[in-house]
């Protein structure tokens, strides 16, 4: 009409990422601390057969792949879970909870890297007499990332990139020093491989139960590969790029685990695995006594800097969003003026986390983002067959439909107390969301507004 002003074009995110960008950083995403620091814990539940829960916690993401693939395909836009969980079911109370879950996962996760990065890694850089201060350099670790996180985003993604190649080369050292070890017996004459540990369980309790308690725990091996969901806008052609990079990516990094559970079970024995945070040092001292420890341990202290680094920014932009679109209290939504950062986002979940690594050891808090991640992968998995009902008019990837079936009862099962679930991950999972619950109620009554896009809550 007349008089009006022109409509301001809606401006879209550069399409920027080709195929071999997005693969590197879904392997960047998914490479990380559990393999640096909780093979051991890994390894002090199952037993020698420490290949089997990574192999299944493996299975059990391919199948929740082909969901997140299908509902990518369909819609995509950055967003992930929130966005998917509302179109299928339309509850916006579902909607928070599962990006809450979603942003606690990141924060759980940053809390025990921060842990591993205190423990033995560090004891061989600088000796043994920082263990009875692990816990003064977990929290400065955690500060540390978020004065880097409140910098800016642009210094973020490029210490990113730096340490996930410094990630990489830390488990090709691995894999290409023990095999060599295995191959041609030249070891420390301090051990003895013993490829019979391999099909070894733990003697304290039955072969079922500990390959399921090691399977809730090894999953967090596996995580992060959800993330690329986010990156779809900014993805030359999407609907073809996204399945071939995620699958691709994700048998890369099973790969990568599955040697090093091999090499590291036949190397190391059982026992000594599981005492230490440190499983990877072990296994590069067994096969490559040569080898300084100092730099793989630098190695490793880098890996798990990048684990914690990614999801802090992923976390904090969550609370950022969420207090955008009025579900939280505003003040989380405040941006630093001059370096255009949440500052006060950041500032909260580094301290829940500082809290966490104060109060839980490393397992309890992989297994708690475990946890976290395995319950919304359920109701994802749901969603891909709540959501056929809504046709789409391009062409997408469609998964079988028996896949997100599957993969919904494997989810469950392994966030549910019959996998060997201690109850301490369950209480620290639900006192997180209470926290969410309890932000979500305070916003309800002073704005009188629970509607948001869940598009802008991804992460």
């Amino acid at each position: 009409m007349p008089g009006e002003p022109p409509a301001v074009p809606k401006v879209a995110l550069k399409k920027a990422i080709g195929p071999r960008m997005l693969l590197f950083f879904i392997i960047g995403d998914i490479l990380g601390t559990t393999i640096y620091a909780l093979t051991g814990e890994v390894a002090g539940k199952v037993g020698g057969a420490l290949w089997l829960p990574f192999l299944i916690a493996f299975v059990v993401a391919f199948l929740t792949a082909f969901s997140y693939l299908e509902l990518v395909g369909k819609y995509p836009r950055a967003g992930g879970a929130p966005l998917y969980v509302h179109k299928a079911f339309g509850v916006h109370l579902l909607t928070f909870l599962i990006a809450f879950a979603v942003m606690s996962s990141g924060i759980t996760s940053a809390s025990s890297a921060a842990q591993a990065f205190s423990g033995d890694y560090l004891e061989a850089i600088v000796g043994e007499n920082v263990s009875g201060w692990a816990w003064l350099v977990a929290i400065g670790f955690l500060v540390l990332l978020s004065v880097i996180n409140f910098r800016g985003v642009s210094e973020s993604v490029r210490m990113n990139v730096v340490l996930t190649c410094v990630e990489i080369t830390g488990l090709l050292i691995v894999i290409v020093f023990g095999a060599y070890a295995l191959f041609t017996g030249t070891h420390s004459p301090n051990i003895d491989p013993d490829p019979g540990r391999l099909v070894r369980f733990d003697p304290d309790t039955t072969p079922l139960l500990a390959v399921t308690s090691a399977t809730a725990l090894a999953f967090f091996a596996m995580v992060g590969f959800e993330d690329s969901v986010n990156m779809a806008e900014e993805t030359k052609n999407p609907t073809r790029s996204f399945p071939r990079a995620l699958l691709l990516g994700m048998s890369i990094t099973a790969t990568i685990y599955l040697l090093i559970a091999l090499i590291t079970s036949t190397l190391v024995p059982t026992d000594t695995l599981a005492a230490s945070d440190g499983p990877l040092l072990l296994v590069v001292q067994a096969a490559a006594p040569w080898f300084p420890p100092f730099v793989f341990s630098l190695i490793a202290l880098f890996a798990v800097t990048n684990t914690a680094l990614i999801n802090m920014m992923m976390a904090s932009r969550l609370v950022y969003g969420m207090a955008q679109e009025h579900v939280i209290p505003s003040p989380f939504a405040v941006v630093h003026p001059a370096r255009r950062t949440p500052w006060v986002s950041i500032l909260f979940t580094s301290l829940l986390a500082v809290i966490l690594v104060s109060t839980l050891e490393i397992a309890d808090l992989g297994s708690t983002t475990s946890l976290l991640l395995l319950a919304v992968f359920t109701v994802v998995n749901i969603a891909v067959l709540v959501l056929r009902r809504d046709e789409v008019e391009h062409e997408h990837f469609r998964a079988p439909t028996w896949v997100p079936i599957l993969g919904a009862v494997t989810c469950a099962f392994f966030a549910s107390p019959l996998s060997g679930r201690p109850a301490t991950e369950y209480i620290v999972a639900g006192i997180l969301l209470a926290i969410g619950l309890l932000f979500w109620l305070i916003n309800a009554l002073v704005e009188r507004r629970t509607t948001f896009d869940p598009g802008k809550l991804g992460k």
